[in-house]
């Protein structure tokens, strides 16, 4: 059985969630940071991460940490760490392309005794009915009896230098109570906040998707209290705060739901519900509703850009930030890229603006063209979409030098801005 003495970590995955992961048992073992894409492993090497999630020092400090996209690198290893994405396809099922890959290269070096731990997200089940058989299959070892599996869920939040790493307490699990214990111990070696050891792989994993699934609910709710709000004419935020007075009041606010996790996590879940016989009726209504907020947005902007007398396929839309969340340069699953979308179908040009956001992700992913939008390149209506600081710093005025039209429509997604002093510089507001 693995002694913790002999350690040798393999990280598969050094995006946003493996690199922290990676530098940390780093500082205290040896770990080989692995990466398909020889791009990325390089930058490293060279001490600077674009994901902005691990500085330059941080990086330097990790001693026992090497990088490589080289398979024959992982022989050593005893102990893998999988952190590969776990995206949903075109049609909102879960693929697990990724995960099956990454079980496929470590099947290739897995040995006897050699423990793997799943991070990224999957439904209940997944670890044990779709990764061990590829491990099995590539490598002729049999379960629980020549490797083990575990699953401690990522709970990385992009962008947030206050809840990091070691400071979120982590779930943890094993495929035997004996592998369940070793897990844990390797996981609170670095992690300061604590481990919770779940009572199963299947608990664990449900754990996570539970997790986001819950938020997605509640931005959902507050998402369709500001539709009808609308219809009623008033404001949402306004009604937040005021039933915000009230001490157990969840302060949830209404918005655009991307990223890796919440916009994502449900849909794993949900399949798995219906693929045992319950077709999810909240979790599925929730869903729909937070994937039309860009749209529902996009036509409200449109809506009082032809009430102020804006000819829509002849107008420039400036939209600033395209990120899936405020301070952090994380593209994925942005709705930002819908609202964008329903713009472009009305005949509107759209000007992208994002000082966080790398360009040529932008245009790879989703192919928008960033640009400016400032007082020397005005539009006619603005939506600021994304909360960065760059933004929230922007006063009324400042706002008023980015357009050119007589009754400019701007739209505040976010709710940054005190919708009065918005309107006084002639600004017809719409907020969620």
């Amino acid at each position: 059985m693995l002694q913790l003495s002999e350690l040798k970590i393999a990280v598969i995955g050094l995006g946003y969630v493996g690199l922290p992961l990676a530098v940390e048992f780093g500082k205290k073992v040896p770990v080989v940071g692995f990466d398909i894409y020889q791009k990325r492993i390089d930058e490293l090497k060279s001490g600077q991460d674009h994901t902005l999630e691990v500085s330059p020092l941080e990086l330097a400090q990790s001693a026992q940490l090497s990088y490589s996209a080289n398979l024959e690198e992982l022989k050593d290893c005893n102990f893998f760490i999988v952190t590969v994405p776990t995206p949903i396809d075109h049609v909102n099922r879960p693929d697990l392309t990724p995960l099956q890959k990454a079980s496929e290269t470590i099947g290739k070096v897995l040995k006897k005794n050699d423990i793997v731990v799943y991070e990224s997200t999957v439904y209940p089940g997944a670890t044990e009915e779709i990764c061990v058989p590829v491990l099995e299959k590539v490598s002729g070892l049999k379960f629980n009896q020549d490797f083990f599996v575990g699953y401690s869920p990522e709970r990385i939040n992009p962008g947030d230098k206050v809840n990091t790493l070691t400071k979120i307490k982590k779930i943890t699990s094993g495929s035997t109570p004996e592998i369940a214990n070793i897990v844990d111990a390797v996981y609170a070696s670095i992690i300061t906040a604590g481990t919770y050891k779940a009572t199963s792989i299947k608990v664990a994993e449900a754990a996570k998707v539970i997790e986001n699934t819950q938020r997605d609910l509640n931005i959902a709710l507050v998402n369709e209290l500001s539709v009808i709000f609308d219809r009623i004419g008033i404001d949402t935020v306004d009604v937040l705060e005021a039933a915000g007075s009230k001490w157990n009041f969840l302060p949830f606010r209404p918005g655009l739901v991307g990223g890796h996790c919440i916009g994502v996590d449900p849909y794993y879940l949900t399949h798995k519900a219906e693929e045992v016989g319950y077709h999810p009726q909240v979790i599925l209504a929730g869903r729909r509703i937070n994937d039309n907020m860009a749209r529902y947005v996009a036509r409200n902007t449109i809506k009082r850009m032809l009430q102020n007398g804006i000819d829509v396929p002849r107008a420039k839309v400036g939209v600033l930030g395209v990120t899936f969340k405020e301070n952090c340069p994380d593209i994925r699953n942005s709705k930002v890229a819908d609202l964008i979308k329903e713009f472009e179908a009305w005949g509107a040009q759209v000007v992208v603006a994002d000082p966080w956001a790398d360009a040529e992700e932008v245009k790879h992913e989703y192919g928008i063209e960033l640009g400016q939008v400032n007082a020397e390149h005005p539009v006619d209506a603005l939506v600021i979409a994304v909360g960065h600081n760059e933004f929230r710093s922007l006063s009324a005025a400042e706002l008023k030098s980015y357009v050119r039209s007589n009754k400019p429509v701007l739209v505040d997604v976010k709710g940054l801005f005190d919708r009065t002093t918005l309107a006084e510089q002639g600004f017809t507001v719409f907020r969620l």
